[in-house]
């Protein structure tokens, strides 16, 4: 799919979705040309493939930590089959669909549509495995549900997550929905009250979690605290998660403490039960209120993902690039200098020995031939010194490889590497990128806010 079939199928997706953000589209699209211009994407790529276009929330966690039940009873049906044991070790993507029955299709219909959060996502796993991009119906499934829950929106539930045994593909997969999602919530089992014994799971579900610059879409949640009952010590367990994460750097409050009613034991205290009851439905409202919130939040995040991407360029891709390109272009042009006085001093010393008659033909050919000769290792000195700072910066940042590869094309010109006019319209043009942006957010406020209590024209009454 390229990237102009690919914008105006989510146009169509957003025209039904959320029409304010129709204008985004081509903020996105002049996005694209900006980077694709400076080297920074290619033809194929576009910025519209690292967001999702529906509303995402992920659903991680540690195998038998009761997230299949908490999705069955959010949906209002079994879609996902629970038990204590591992029941799955697929991707679900769970949305909605018309049939009365839970339909499930094969990962393939996610990794095709770019609506979908999987996009392309068998060229992810094939960087981890270049076999495995071809297989990636062994790590997606997609399952449509008709419930009006989730309506507008997308599930997904992981496999119980392992650290010691998850396979790097499922590794890059977990990053790259957490990377995608507007809400992320981590369940963790109250049975197993030693989160000491599963440090390196909690360094890649949490540790890794809080890198993000919106952590905060990042909920942790203690499932099963009906089997704290008996011991009555819910806040020994809890406290013990509490330090176990804030040892990975959670200090923020999205920690909760839940159970499900249809799947709790017994709880003979009735007053250890209403105290249990009471702080599981407090934390499952609020985390119910950031759930339906969260096609509000994918709104805003759309627009402000547009300004992030363009700020990343103007202040981080920009001066790198510039940067590379101006050692690019100093190393050739010393190497033209040497090369210069070696095929002039040559010459010269063929003359000055007599080893080549002084007759004005002889200096013409002598002359052709050193300008041969210096094109010729002058194309072969600039490429193996791009080559040299493109395979330095492809471990680095595999986009400046892209770019450094792009500008240094032998086609360009190398004074034009030290002229600020492609730089400095690039950087015009993402600034007006990012004042889109703004601007799309001030659209989407004016449908929730009103400072100055004025009524909507499409409100008033006649």
């Amino acid at each position: 799919m390229t990237p102009q079939e690919r914008y105006k199928k989510i146009k169509q997706h957003l025209k039904e979705e959320n029409p304010v953000l129709l204008d985004v589209i081509s903020s996105y699209e002049a996005l694209d040309k900006t980077a694709r211009s400076m080297g920074l994407l290619t033809p194929e790529e576009s910025y519209t493939s690292n967001i999702s276009w529906w509303p995402l929330i992920s659903i991680l966690g540690t195998f038998s930590a009761g997230k299949s039940t908490f999705i069955n009873e959010y949906v209002g049906q079994k879609v996902q089959t629970s038990g204590n044991q591992a029941v799955d070790d697929k991707f679900t993507v769970i949305c909605y669909g018309n049939n009365e029955k839970v339909t499930t299709l094969p990962g393939l219909a996610l990794d095709a549509d770019p609506r979908f959060p999987f996009y392309n996502i068998s060229e992810e796993v094939s960087k981890v495995d270049e076999n495995e991009g071809n297989r990636v119906n062994r790590y997606l499934q997609l399952k449509t549900v008709n419930s009006d829950r989730i309506k507008g929106k997308i599930l997904i539930d992981s496999p119980g997550f392992d650290a010691d045994s998850q396979r790097d593909a499922v590794l890059r997969i977990t990053n790259h929905i957490i990377e995608m999602s507007d809400l992320v919530l981590i369940f963790f089992d109250a049975r197993h009250p030693e989160p000491g014994a599963m440090r390196d799971t909690l360094e890649h579900l949490v540790g890794k979690t809080l890198e993000h610059r919106d952590a905060d879409k990042i909920l942790y949640i203690l499932n099963q605290i009906d089997t704290t009952a008996k011991e009555d010590n819910l806040e020994d367990v809890m406290g013990a998660w509490q330090r176990a994460l804030s040892q990975k750097g959670l200090i923020s409050g999205n920690f909760f403490a839940i159970y499900s009613e249809e799947a709790m034991n017994p709880i003979e205290d009735q007053a250890v039960a209403e105290r249990l009851k009471r702080k599981r439905d407090e934390d499952l409202a609020r985390i119910m209120e950031k759930m339906e919130g969260v096609k509000i939040e994918r709104a805003y995040r759309i627009s402000k993902a547009l300004e992030d991407f363009a700020k990343e360029i103007v202040n981080n891709k920009l001066p790198k690039l510039q940067k590379a390109l101006g050692q690019w272009g100093r190393r050739v042009m010393v190497a033209d200098i040497v090369l210069i006085i070696l095929l002039a001093g040559g010459s010269a010393a063929l003359f000055m020995l007599k080893l080549l008659p002084s007759a004005p033909g002889t200096l013409l050919g002598v002359v052709a031939a050193d300008i041969v000769l210096f094109l010729m290792f002058h194309f072969k000195i600039r490429s193996w010194v791009a080559s040299s700072l493109i395979n330095k910066w492809q471990k680095i940042d595999p986009a400046i490889a892209k770019a450094i590869e792009n500008r240094t094309k032998w086609y360009r010109p190398i004074l034009n590497i030290y002229s600020s006019g492609w730089s400095k319209r690039a950087k015009e043009r993402l600034e007006k990128v990012i004042e889109k942006s703004r601007e799309s957010i001030r659209k989407l406020n004016d449908q929730f806010v009103s400072p100055a209590g004025s009524v909507p024209k499409d409100e008033q009454t006649v």
